[in-house]
């Protein structure tokens, strides 16, 4: 049942806890870090300390985060908590996604694997008919033409073109 302090908080509650709890612990870890990842520089002002103030912006982040936590009506997740964090978590595919895709370029080369994570993106996302993946594989190539081609972004070319006979190994490298 829950309380009348609990029923007047105005906004969204689902998550809220799972929130302050974890911005407050992160605030807190990154506060105890200040001493080895800042300085504090003899004979400086102390407002141009380099350590000042991303003191003052994380301790404001612990006191904030933790008046936060203090005044929430409720001191318990709910399941609606726990299905809130999982659909924060779901971003965190994404990012992996990304990592993979960012290891993998220089080792097999940027348009085999642009070919192969954007046909599997899409498929990710849902399109699953021929036109579909076949409109993903014709951007991929747009994309590579594009940044490569076109706009000479410089992008590492893929280990395994050591492998390819000379001419064959320098076109990859520069276009491919």
């Amino acid at each position: 049942m829950p309380t009348e302090r609990e029923r007047r908080f105005v906004g969204p509650r689902r998550g809220q806890l799972i929130f302050a709890l974890f911005f407050v612990a992160v605030s807190i870890l990154l506060l105890g870090q200040i001493g080895t990842e800042t300085r504090w520089v003899a004979k400086t002002k102390l407002f141009a300390q380099p350590r000042f103030w991303p003191a003052v912006g994380l301790g404001g982040m612990v006191l904030l985060g933790g008046v936060h936590l203090y005044l929430l009506p409720w001191r318990r997740a709910t399941r609606y908590d726990w299905w809130e964090l999982r659909k924060w978590a779901q971003v965190l595919e994404f990012a992996i996604w990304f990592l993979a895709y960012v290891l993998l370029v220089p080792l097999i080369g940027y348009l085999p694997v642009t070919l192969v994570f954007v046909p599997l993106l899409a498929w990710r996302m849902g399109y699953r008919d021929r036109r579909m993946l076949g409109l993903s594989i014709l951007f991929a190539v747009a994309v590579v033409v594009l940044f490569k081609g076109l706009l000479g972004v410089k992008i590492p070319g893929g280990a395994i073109y050591e492998y390819l006979p000379g001419a064959l190994r320098s076109f990859f490298i520069l276009y491919l």
